[in-house]
Formats: C-alpha cells, sequence, structure tokens
C-alpha cells in the first residue's frame, strides 16, 4: 500500500490554550489508505476536513496543529518524521497542486526559476540540464511556445496556463504520491476538461498515485477509482467510485449527489440543499415542480444594441494597438427574468457585464434602460439610473470592505442615495434585509472574516438590494462555492426573482448552473455572441461547433 492513514486527529490550539478539533474525535479518527497506481477522492463541503487531512501527509499545516494516530508512506511513519526528511520528500516523493495557482506560485521568480529549484536541489542537477528538462516538462503539461513561457513571470499567464506550470512543478521529480487540492475548481469548462485529462494522462504515464480533494462530484466521477467522503471531520463514507454514485449508503453522500443541478434537469425551480435532504425524506429527487410560471409578455427592462468595448494594448515603445474584448452583442431582458452568459475564460463575458454597468467605458452602442441610453447618461442623472442596476462579484471577500462591519457595509449606499428618511429608517430596512438573504440579527455587527463564503456572497446580495434595484448583473457569484453553499445561494436568487421581480444577467462558466437559472443564453466567444436562444433550445440542441465543445466539457460523473 503507497499511503495509509489510520485513526488520524488533528486539532488546533487556541490562544487560551485548548485544541479545537478540525480532523476526527475524540472517539474515532478517520482512515483510508491510497493504493498504488490510482486515485482516491476526498469530498466534502468547506470546512469538511478535506484540506486539512491531505496536508497533514506532509506536514504542512500551522504550527498550532497536533496531529495524532498515523500516516504511512511507503511503510514510512510521517506523523514521527523529523524536518529534514519531510523537506526530501516534499516535491520529490510526494507533491503538491494547489487551488489558486497564482498564490502558490512565486510572483517575483520566473516560471523556469520555479520549475528548475526541486529539480536542481532533489535531483542535483545542473542549471541547464535543470532547463531543459524544465522545457521537457512544459511540453508533457501542454504548455504554448514552452521555451518562451521559461522566462515569464506568473502573472504574465493565464489560469489555465499557471496551473499547467503548477503541475509541471509538481512532476518535475517523478514523485509516487500527487496531492491535487481543488486543482481545477476556479477553472472555465474547457480548461477543467483539459487539466482533468492531462492529470489522467500524466498518471498513467509517470505510475503515480493522486489523492484528488474538490466538492465537485461531476469531476470526481470521472477521475477517481475510490471516493472518500467527509463532513464535519468525520469520514461519512467510502468505497470504489462505481458504489459511491450509483448505491450510496450515507444520507449525507445522497444529498451531496442530489443537491447539484446538472444538465439533464428540467423544469427546476428550486434546489434541494444538503440539510434539508437530510432533514426531510432523504430521497432522491433533488428539485420541485416549478411555482411560478415567467409571463412572456413582462416588459423589456434592458436592451442592449451593438455594444463594443476597446482597450488599447501597448505594443512595442511607441506604438499602440486595438484589442476589441466586446464586438457587436445585441440582446434584451424581460422584468422576472434570467440571461445566462457563457464562455471561456477570456471570451468577454466578465468585460460586457462591466461595460453594461460603464465601470468599463463603452467604444460603441447602446444600452436602453426605462428609454434612457445608459452610455450617454451624465452626472446626476447617471448617478440614479445606476441605482437601478446592481452587481455581485466572484469574490464576495474582496468586494466587501474588511474594515466595515455588514451594518456598515448596507448602511453606505443608502446614505450616499439618501434611501430612507433616516439612519434610523434605514437601519430597520437593512435589518429586514439580512432577514431576506438568511442571516440572523446580529451578523449586522460583525466583519465580512466572521462569515463563511456563501454567507458573505448573501452580504453582497443583501448590498445590492439596499437600493431597490430591478437588475442584477451576477458575475461568476457562485463560481467558487461548494455544492450546498451554491444551491442555498441560487435558490435564494429564485426566490427574491419572484418576489420582487428583478432581472438578472447571469455570468457564468458552469452550464448546468446556467440551465437551472437562465431562461436565455448567449454564448460568447472572442467578444463576439456566436449563439443565442432560450436555454433548453442552446444547451440541449446547440448548432454552434464552440457550443458542443462547451457542452462536451462538462463532467457528467461516472466516466468508468
Amino acid at each position: 500500500m503507497l499511503l495509509s492513514i489510520n485513526d488520524l486527529r488533528v486539532s488546533f490550539r487556541t490562544q487560551q490554550k485548548t485544541l479545537v478539533p478540525a480532523v476526527g474525535s475524540a472517539s474515532q479518527g478517520i482512515s483510508f489508505e491510497v493504493p498504488e497506481n490510482s486515485t482516491t477522492a476526498l469530498v466534502g463541503e468547506s470546512g469538511s476536513g478535506k484540506s486539512v487531512t491531505a496536508m497533514s501527509i506532509l506536514n504542512l499545516l500551522p504550527d498550532n496543529a497536533v496531529r495524532q494516530g498515523s500516516i504511512r508512506f511507503l511503510g514510512r511513519e510521517m506523523l514521527l518524521a523529523e524536518r529534514g526528511v519531510l523537506q526530501e520528500i516534499r516535491g520529490k516523493d510526494i507533491a503538491c497542486v494547489f487551488q489558486e495557482p497564482m498564490t502558490s506560485l512565486n510572483p517575483v521568480f520566473t516560471v523556469g526559476n520555479q520549475i528548475c529549484e526541486p529539480l536542481i536541489r532533489h535531483l542535483k542537477m545542473s542549471r541547464k540540464a535543470a532547463l531543459e528538462k524544465a522545457e521537457a516538462l512544459l511540453i508533457e503539461v501542454g504548455m504554448p511556445e514552452p521555451k518562451r513561457r521559461l522566462s515569464a513571470y506568473p502573472h504574465e499567464l493565464s489560469g489555465g496556463q499557471q496551473q499547467r506550470v503548477m503541475i509541471a512543478m509538481a512532476l518535475a521529480c517523478e514523485p509516487r504520491l500527487l496531492i491535487a487540492d481543488e486543482p481545477t475548481t476556479a477553472l472555465d469548462v474547457t480548461i477543467q476538461r483539459q487539466i482533468m485529462e492531462l492529470l489522467g494522462r500524466l498518471k498513467e504515464k509517470h505510475r503515480m498515485s493522486m489523492l484528488f480533494i474538490s466538492h465537485d462530484l461531476g469531476v470526481v466521477g470521472e477521475i477517481a477509482d475510490r471516493v472518500v467522503v467527509m463532513r464535519h471531520g468525520q469520514v461519512r463514507e467510502q468505497g470504489d467510485v462505481r458504489t459511491i454514485f450509483l448505491n450510496p449508503q450515507d444520507p449525507y453522500t445522497k444529498a451531496l449527489l442530489a443537491c447539484r443541478p446538472t444538465l439533464d434537469t428540467v423544469e427546476a425551480s428550486r434546489l434541494v440543499t444538503i440539510d434539508r435532504f437530510i432533514e426531510e425524506s432523504q430521497t432522491a429527487v433533488a428539485f420541485k415542480p416549478s411555482t411560478q410560471a415567467k409571463n412572456p409578455d413582462a416588459p423589456v427592462i434592458l436592451q442592449v444594441k451593438a455594444l463594443k468595448k476597446t482597450f488599447k494594448l501597448k505594443h512595442g515603445f511607441f506604438s499602440t494597438r486595438d484589442f476589441h474584448a466586446v464586438k457587436d452583442v445585441n440582446f434584451q431582458l424581460r422584468k422576472g427574468y434570467t440571461l445566462g452568459v457563457v464562455g471561456e475564460s477570456g471570451s468577454g463575458k466578465t468585460t460586457m457585464g462591466l461595460t453594461l454597468l460603464r465601470l468599463h467605458e463603452p467604444t460603441g452602442g447602446e444600452v436602453l434602460f426605462d428609454g434612457k441610453n445608459l452610455l450617454t447618461l451624465k452626472g446626476r442623472e447617471r448617478e440614479q439610473m445606476r441605482r437601478r442596476i446592481q452587481i455581485v462579484f466572484q469574490n464576495p471577500y474582496a468586494s466587501l470592505n474588511p474594515r466595515f462591519t455588514v451594518g456598515q457595509t448596507l448602511l453606505e449606499p443608502m446614505q450616499i442615495h439618501a434611501v430612507g428618511q433616516n439612519d434610523a429608517e434605514r437601519i430597520v430596512r437593512t435589518q429586514a434585509l439580512l432577514e431576506k438573504v438568511g442571516l440572523p440579527p446580529d451578523a449586522f455587527y460583525k466583519y465580512p472574516h466572521e462569515f463563511s463564503g456563501g454567507q458573505r456572497q448573501r452580504i453582497a446580495i443583501a448590498r445590492c438590494l439596499t437600493l431597490n434595484p430591478e437588475v442584477l448583473i451576477l458575475d461568476e457569484a457562485v463560481s467558487a462555492l461548494d455544492v450546498s453553499v451554491q444551491a442555498q445561494v441560487l435558490n435564494l436568487l429564485k426566490d427574491l426573482q419572484d418576489e420582487l421581480g428583478l432581472a438578472y444577467v447571469f455570468i457564468s462558466h458552469d452550464l448546468a448552473v446556467v440551465r437551472f437559472m437562465a431562461d436565455e443564453v448567449l454564448v460568447m466567444k472572442d467578444g463576439e455572441v456566436v449563439e443565442q436562444a432560450n436555454a433548453d433550445t442552446i444547451l440541449v440542441a446547440p448548432k454552434q461547433e464552440y457550443t458542443k465543445g462547451l457542452l462536451a466539457a462538462v463532467p457528467r460523473g461516472l466516466n468508468h
């Protein structure tokens, strides 16, 4: 057996000298094995203990972590290994690929330097030999122009290219075990598919094992041989992938499989959340029938005509060139409806959304809202219109001021736009909004860092609602959330739309989520709309090869 974890318990020592358990319990720790030349997946929601378990193997945990139990790698006890022994194993026998390559790569070193480091340290290669090997590794992971990329810095690469560099670094010394911690979570479907296929090919070629950590069961079903389901630091169920997917025994596993939207789902009005699934019937029915039909004669609230956005890019020392990020986009959005916008990274989705709000000034076109062109409004009239169209960003922690309490965050836009007669009235409205988005009253006095990712996204949505908007632009608003929290936020958006008649521009790379949310879909490529139709038509019977490629890249579970 390559890796054997037995009765592992991990706790963190607080400043008050008390131990807070993170993995395992007083009565039972976690146990599982990773055989040779196989992939074992750890799945569960955020906070389930997946990453803590994986990082315990090489003791990549903070200094206040306390580990108990047994972790044996090739028969060697890792919990007792000294620092020098661990440093020799890290990167050589066991390597890691993390979720955020930009935060894992050193921004001041070139790609070549970072790939060469483990080769020089562990394999004692010369600088010249290490550079040749680094180029060969970049070729192996499918990096375009590999020789030129050796001298590039991480910020000069796309997200998918950065992840390829991380994989090349991890494979440099041909490890026996690769720990992949959410390596595809933030990537669009086509790049995710490429990374998954790349990891599969490299695993077979190098005959290595993989510990794959993910909350996306669609991905896990395609890449794993065995699955370990975790919740609250405990193993709820484990077994081979087909057994877990086709005949799950634990209610939590059933709920994980049930709460995620799929491309095959139709007539879905609400997603079942994990807690509700477990509490109520524990059935495998993931959706309730639609409760409110859309009005086909609803007024058009937003009409976009020939929208363009061009950026001037430096080209040499003295010249520039035009980059056409958005080209002649046209659509109309009715009150109470959702327009889904899909496409790969760099397709122009986000730029189009920001241009609608004039967070990027447009190069041409019209955005008609309430009979007025938003792109030509100035001064007070522009500010008044901006109240009525709001945006929710992908990363709520980055878009919330960490120095403001939730109450201050929600009060500020109302104070600026003079919503309400006084602060007392605004506070009442703020507390009502917190209740509407499912947060407790005491959230008013807390700071963003005291909330989970899903709760922070609810705060961001509540902030938008303070100004009584009619249109929300949702830019990858659920892409970084695990499946259960994602279901809660999507249900909230549906409820708000039914109650308030909101119209959404829903930008996402997750086509299953788009099918659940959207009435109509725009498919964008290189700044252009290549296909446009109602959601069922475009996602069931696409006409364009590009759209077919996007759909083919969506993970669909079992692929064994």
